[in-house]
């Protein structure tokens, strides 16, 4: 059985929003995608249930540090 993953790397954030990497971290500086979580010290991940909320458009609540 596979196992969805929860958090994704940058390089995988990019790649579930169809983004390049420059694209992304553009977007994230200007607050129109959230911030990565550090979930350890110095490994930051991005919520891949955010993403998927991102995408589908149903990302308003619990987003306060994003630009709308």
């Amino acid at each position: 059985m596979a196992t969805a993953a929860l958090f994704a790397s940058e390089n995988s954030a990019a790649r579930l929003l169809d983004l390049r990497v420059t694209e992304f971290r553009s977007l994230v500086r200007a607050g129109n995608l959230p911030r990565g979580r550090e979930i350890a010290p110095g490994l930051v991940r991005w919520s891949v249930e955010d993403l998927r909320k991102i995408a589908s458009g149903d990302a308003t609540e619990g987003m306060g540090d994003v630009q709308w």
